[in-house]
């Protein structure tokens, strides 16, 4: 029997034995006659030369209800740029790629910088918030989805399933965020499984169940990468710029949603993508700089809501976090055992022990400094102080796509 089990606050869309493509696909064709779908890649010009993207170009190939595919490119100078419009070339949808590091896009830069608006530095949070915008200026599409350019075991269905719950107006979802099982040999999804879970069910210990705790536990996969949700979300959702992407999308669609429009969908059997080294050593980079934001991002989350830290409370957080982490730990060793999967015990015990360690230094770094790197300002904050940016943005980019 398949599991259906439901979270407190938000709905969780099952997958059911085998799935029946053919009907999804259909029925998506004829919602997005009234609500068409854009798609947004971020991507990286180097993603372009793995295995992943052309697999992902393929599938795109087939499916006929997405209107138009948003690629916000980065780390591209100009032949990259003009690769990357050819790799995309044969999509049948109306396509834009945003050169982000074009001269176009880095004038657009400078004008939101002169008017007192601060949108961080290179990284999917911007290159996504990019493509927001350019939706919204070219008006022709009501629902947004996205999701990263290094799946490599993409398939449409993933994205019939990540689509469908907002593109079907009978279900009445505003947003829809994605789920998946990532299993090979072994459990993979470290950061999910014995970081962000674990930290969380600490701070419920220390602060009680508070609504946005119960409502950040009930997420699968919080730090699930794809998602889908109508235009006007992302017109007022702030974006963070660094790795508190995910865990602070999610805080904004806690403050702008109601629970009952929030849903998350079992995407895939399983999914597969690259796989980032711990760097335990080195705190500004690979999973350790991940957490550590992560962190950063939680407890900004919860201080707007009113919470209060302190030295001792931290403390406290530490300790709670190791002892369920380790508990956790166990759990993943026995299912581990019971499905025949190997489990490193040994490393997952190491992978914690850096993880306890990312809290504190995020601690300490919360409280030097509480307010952190300021979200990007949504595109309502923009257009207010600049009425022409979205029509800049998207002159910008055509003038890109049609002229270089």
């Amino acid at each position: 029997m398949g599991d259906f089990y439901q979270t407190e606050m938000i709905t969780t869309l099952h997958a059911f034995g085998k799935q029946d493509e053919d009907r999804i696909e259909r029925e998506l064709e004829e919602y997005a006659r009234v609500r068409p779908v854009a798609l947004v890649l971020p991507s990286l010009a180097s993603d372009l030369e793995g295995k992943a993207v052309k697999r992902i170009l393929k599938e795109l190939c087939k499916i006929k209800y997405v209107n138009q595919v948003v690629v916000s490119l980065g780390g591209a100078d100009i032949d990259a740029f003009k690769r990357a419009r050819d790799f995309f070339s044969e999509l049948p949808q109306k396509k834009r790629i945003i050169w982000n590091d074009g001269e176009r896009i880095q004038e657009l830069y400078e004008l939101l910088i002169k008017n007192d608006i601060r949108v961080g530095r290179d990284g999917k949070g911007r290159a996504a918030w990019m493509a927001y915008g350019y939706i919204l200026a070219d008006g022709t599409s009501d629902v947004i989805a996205l999701h990263d350019c290094d799946i490599l075991t993409y398939s449409k269905v993933m994205l019939a399933r990540l689509c469908y719950p907002v593109v079907n107006p009978n279900m009445g979802y505003e947003f829809c965020k994605g789920f998946y099982t990532r299993i090979t040999d072994r459990m993979h999804g470290r950061v999910t499984r014995l970081f962000v879970t674990p930290l969380i069910r600490a701070l419920k210990n220390v602060f009680g169940p508070l609504p946005i705790l119960i409502y950040l536990n009930d997420f699968r996969y919080a730090l699930a990468g794809e998602f889908s949700m109508l235009t006007d979300l992302a017109r007022v959702n702030r974006i963070p710029g660094d790795w508190g992407l995910e865990i602070g999308v999610l805080s904004e669609i806690y403050k702008n949603c109601s629970s009952r429009r929030i849903c998350q969908v079992d995407l895939y059997e399983n999914y597969e993508h690259k796989h980032q080294e711990l760097s335990e050593d080195d705190p500004q980079k690979g999973l350790m700089k991940m957490c550590i934001d992560i962190a950063k991002s939680l407890f900004r989350t919860l201080a707007s809501n009113g919470v209060v830290f302190t030295d001792g409370i931290f403390r406290s957080i530490e300790a709670s976090y190791l002892r369920i982490a380790r508990d956790t730990m166990k759990m993943y060793s026995d299912d581990s055992i019971i499905n025949g999967l190997k489990y490193d015990l040994h490393r997952e015990g190491l992978n914690i022990e850096a993880f306890t360690n990312s809290i504190k230094m995020a601690s300490l770094k919360y409280l030097a400094d509480p307010f952190g790197v300021p979200l990007i300002p949504n595109w309502n904050r923009v257009t207010s102080a600049i009425p022409h940016a979205l029509s800049l943005l998207k002159e910008a980019v055509d003038k890109d796509f049609h002229e270089i």
